[in-house]
């Protein structure tokens, strides 16, 4: 029955998964790591137990919008205006830094300008997923350089739209007026939102306080509040993710909500997964062993370049010493938004099918390896200076 080739079928992926999470546990690496193996083995290029890759793309997209819902709803707006320095400086210098850094290898192997610009966005954004793993198993979210990450990683999510506007120009597509009409749009929205949570600081919907007796209730409610401005800012061709992540912000601000976030957090995990999982199922081995030089240069290439450029700029924007490289070191794994505006290169023709290739195996073992790199890292810098990185609060009493 099919009933039953479901129950297998998911019986097989949850051992796969559960198997080599833990695994990765015991060596002490994050068990997002394990996915991300589950997915390079069931996948397409491995046993192809899992051929629908697009569907498990899909489903990882839900798991990065409930993500930076979570993240909104513990992240304090205040903080998001009072570090709009770091978050904008940083972020457009890091944009300007890796072109540049990439526009050197260019020069080496005489690339179109198209080319360098694209893998200068690509390697430009971080993962938030990982990101956030590696701050919530420290318990440092509400540190000083936690929410100096967290306002780069939101402010790189709305970097992403002019650079889907520049690789449309420089693919020759060009841009709909339309759509950048409904692009500033979203944008006024947002910081008009934005602008209002601060000034009410904290928000109150004493109807919302009835579904408190009705378990079903509130988590549908919490999936509504999450996926309704997820869809808004995707209407207004802006990233979901951006969306949901205000959703949380609205949310967290409000007391008669203060259960929502408890209410998606199994929902969550189980998405986030997926996200990863579709992340392994990329990885081509035989691609890998066919380039495998050309692989491990450019990640190594990349995991080096990216904590030096994203220190640097830390550094020169306030932030300490320690803080700065552990900080570049984080930032240094390249983001989940890359996988897409590395496709949109090859639907413009500005990569090829091998460049293509090559980039998606550098982003999907930048995020697998960049756990290693960023302990490496740590080990190199030691114990963290005293005072270094001071707690601060993240959301107000509900």
């Amino acid at each position: 029955m099919l009933t039953d080739q479901i129950i297998i079928y998911f019986v097989i992926c949850a051992l796969i998964a559960l198997s080599l999470g833990f695994l990765m546990s015991l060596i002490r690496l994050p068990v997002f790591t394990g996915y991300i193996l589950a997915g390079a083995l069931l996948g397409p290029h491995g046993t192809g137990f899992v051929s629908d890759t697009d569907l498990m793309n899909q489903l990882g997209s839900v798991g990065v919008v409930l993500l930076l819902f979570f993240i909104g709803v513990e992240i304090s707006p205040r903080q998001i205006i009072e570090k709009w320095r770091i978050a904008v400086l940083g972020t457009l210098l890091q944009v300007l830094f890796s072109v540049a850094a990439v526009g050197l290898l260019g020069l080496l192997f005489d690339w179109p300008v198209a080319r360098i610009v694209l893998l200068g966005f690509v390697i430009s954004l971080s993962c938030t997923a990982v990101v956030v793993d590696f701050l919530k198993g420290r318990g440092e979210m509400g540190t000083a350089i936690g929410q100096n990450l967290l306002a780069i990683l939101v402010m790189q999510d709305l970097f992403v739209v002019p650079m889907l506007i520049t690789l449309g120009l420089l693919g020759g597509e060009g841009v709909e007026v339309f759509t950048l009409w409904r692009q500033l749009a979203g944008c006024v929205l947002i910081v008009s939102v934005l602008l209002w949570v601060v000034r009410r600081d904290q928000l109150s919907f004493p109807v919302m306080d009835r579904l408190s007796a009705q378990p079903d209730l509130q988590v549908f409610s919490a999936l509504l509040f999450c996926f309704a401005m997820a869809f808004i800012t995707g209407m207004l061709q802006l990233s979901t993710a951006l969306g949901s992540f205000f959703a949380g912000m609205l949310v967290g601000r409000t007391k008669e909500l203060h259960w929502i976030d408890n209410k998606l957090e199994a929902i969550k995990i189980i998405f986030v997964a997926l996200f990863f999982a579709s992340v392994g199922a990329l990885i081509d081995t035989r691609f890998l062993l066919d380039y495998w030089v050309e692989v491990v240069f450019l990640v190594v290439l990349v995991l080096l370049v990216n904590t030096l450029i994203n220190a640097g700029l830390l550094k020169l924007l306030g932030v300490d010493a320690w803080d700065s490289v552990y900080g570049g070191a984080l930032l240094a794994h390249v983001g989940e938004f890359s996988f897409v505006l590395a496709a949109i290169g090859l639907n413009v023709m500005i990569v090829t099918e091998v460049s293509y290739q090559l980039t998606v195996a550098t982003i999907a073992l930048t995020l697998f390896l960049g756990p290693v790199w960023v302990g490496l890292v740590r080990r190199m810098l030691g114990r963290r200076p005293a005072g270094s990185s001071v707690m601060s609060g993240s959301r107000p009493p509900s």
